[in-house]
């Protein structure tokens, strides 16, 4: 399911190759609706590329990092060369992950009794709630209905939710997601707050991604790729564990939340 929103700058993002010239390559960003990017020729390799074609080609998938985002002009700037095998791997595996969930809600909504056209609203509010869809099945699959609870969402779709996970879930990349806010009141906070998200994100975790972004002022967002839930919840702990620890013994504050609903701003 594509969104409307705009991808942020450091995101991996899987595009279809659209045109390819003499400078580079145009691309579509297969998440976002409407959404085009550019990859640069000197962002294609690493050293000299005197063909582009021997490289990408049109109708290609690839995986690319965003570099810069100009909303204004619409325009994206990518990069090919700074995403390495194992990101491509993850990236590619959770955006597959995605459009399983997009149709397992499918499946879920017929059974309820549920039409269509709450799928949508329903697919986004799981990707704000737990990082991705497919991450509200693997924590349905594990934890059952109770993961549901407080959230508003009509008991039997939760029971369908539940079933259909339970049903389809196999071993694979699990992403979820918690948020920290981070406070600091010292002359040089920015610089407290910054390495505390360092100690967060450069956690040693074999078989495990940590990525840190910025949600608002407080808060940032910490999100694990690993692969099981079991891992992934641990790698979350130790994470927002190091970054509010780090604060703490800085003069500075932190407070953990695994859901962005119970966090107040």
């Amino acid at each position: 399911m594509k969104s409307n929103d705009w991808p942020e700058v450091g995101d991996y993002v899987v595009c279809n190759v659209m045109n390819v010239t003499d400078f580079g390559a145009y691309v579509e960003l297969e998440e976002y609706k409407n959404k085009e990017g550019f990859i640069h020729i000197s962002e294609i390799k690493a050293g000299w590329v005197k063909y582009v074609r021997d490289y990408i080609r049109e109708g290609q998938k690839v995986v690319c990092k965003v570099l810069n985002i100009d909303k204004n002009r619409g325009h994206i700037d990518l990069s090919l060369k700074d995403v390495n095998e194992h990101q491509k791997r993850t990236k590619i595996q959770l955006w597959k992950n995605e459009q399983k969930a997009e149709k397992w809600l499918q499946i879920s909504a017929e059974s309820a009794g549920f039409g269509n056209d709450s799928i949508e609203d329903l697919y986004y509010f799981f990707v704000s709630e737990f990082g991705s869809a497919y991450s509200a099945f693997e924590e349905a699959a594990v934890s059952g209905e109770s993961v549901f609870d407080g959230m508003g969402i009509d008991k039997k779709m939760t029971k369908s939710i539940v079933h259909v996970a339970r049903e389809n879930i196999k071993d694979a990349f699990v992403e979820i997601a918690g948020y920290v806010d981070l406070t600091s009141m010292a002359p040089n906070g920015v610089e407290i707050i910054r390495d505390a998200l360092k100690a967060a994100a450069e956690l040693d975790e074999p078989d495990a991604t940590i990525e840190v972004t910025y949600v608002g002022s407080p808060r940032y967002r910490i999100r694990v790729v690993a692969p099981d839930y079991k891992k992934a919840e641990s790698v979350l702990k130790k994470a927002s564990t190091n970054s509010i620890k780090y604060m703490t013994e800085n003069g500075g504050s932190g407070i953990f939340n695994r859901h962005i609903e119970s966090v107040k701003s």
